[in-house]
């Protein structure tokens, strides 16, 4: 079990709750409009205001890009109300993962935040990251990203005493894995293919409910973080290895000290000591349902996790009042 942290405890769990619920309500606003760009930017807003009312020392280490044009919650910001005397705490978030998603009213779009001690979460570097997750309950070392797709699918059907044709993998849905989704339905696999979210894929993997098996791919390294994170609290496997398709990308990686390029990352080389996360649904989805305007109040369902204590708490809330409020 991990070591509780005493920076974290004065971080009441809900608060990173009120934070992803003000982002995710911001974005709702834009769900179906067509405008992506609007719908980041009114999630970022909301999230950086709610971060800021918050007593802590904050530094975002994964947030909306790492160079100058990002607008806000770029890498590196420091946010919350006690700068220089709260606890220090590091920050991986995505105010709203799922910008398409939500342009197009599409399903499992989120407002994602993860908190650690500071020095806890990876500064990832703004590139791919090919990813391999699975839930909790298998034995230790049951996926190997150094192995085909074939010799993990065998290895997790084994493991989960079924046939590799009853596994079902959840894949992005992009040209880039057409040889990966060729490889799966060969062996008979399920594939669920997701248009954008991939912090959802892989979340996806510790709900039975979902009947998801398995993640693979490659997504950002930024969400690969926050999908780790989520995973430390929950129990489960994850590796990831970056991927770097040009000079510009290997140079970003040495920016933020990556020297070997070819590194598989586990789970506590992305997330450790203990961790908080929290996630609020923007549109319905397979994990949450997502932010529904009602005649008389707005209604949100949110997940957070500790990695300390293993507790999941659901929360739905009844929302009297828009964000931007103090009483909100």
């Amino acid at each position: 079990m991990t070591t509780s942290s005493h920076a974290l405890d004065r971080v009441l769990v809900l608060e990173m709750v009120r934070v992803t619920e003000a982002a995710a309500v911001a974005a709702s606003k834009l769900i179906g409009r067509g405008n992506e760009k609007a719908a980041d930017h009114a999630a970022v807003e909301a999230m950086r205001e709610a971060l800021n009312q918050l007593e802590f020392d904050g530094t975002v280490v994964i947030g909306e890009g790492e160079r100058d044009e990002a607008p806000m919650l770029f890498i590196g910001e420091k946010v919350g109300a006690a700068q220089g005397t709260g606890p220090k705490i590091d920050i991986a978030l995505d105010p709203l993962e799922g910008t398409t998603i939500t342009a197009k009213a599409g399903p499992n779009a989120l407002a994602v935040l993860a908190i650690a001690e500071e020095g806890g979460l990876l500064n990832a570097p703004d590139v791919y990251m090919e990813k391999l997750a699975v839930g909790p309950g298998y034995p230790k070392g049951v996926i190997d990203l150094r192995k085909s797709a074939t010799e993990n699918v065998h290895a997790i059907a084994a493991a989960k005493g079924v046939h590799p044709s009853e596994i079902i993998a959840c894949v992005l849905d992009r040209p880039r894995h057409a040889a990966l989704i060729a490889e799966l339905r060969g062996l008979g696999c399920g594939i669920m293919l997701i248009p954008d979210g991939d912090v959802a894929g892989v979340i996806a993997v510790t709900d039975p409910d979902t009947t998801i098996d398995v993640y693979m791919g490659q997504g950002g390294a930024p969400e690969g973080v926050l999908a780790a994170a989520a995973l430390r609290c929950v129990g489960g496997q994850f590796q990831g290895r970056l991927v770097f398709r040009n000079d510009d990308e290997r140079a970003r990686a040495a920016h933020w000290h990556v020297e070997d390029l070819d590194r598989i990352y586990h789970l506590e080389d992305l997330a450790k000591g203990d961790v908080i996360f929290a996630a609020t649904g923007v549109t319905d989805g397979s994990l949450l349902d997502g932010v529904k305007r009602r005649k008389s109040c707005i209604t949100t369902e949110s997940v957070v996790m500790r990695a300390s204590t293993g507790t999941v708490r659901w929360v739905r809330g009844e929302h009297r009042h828009e964000p931007g409020s103090h009483d909100y």
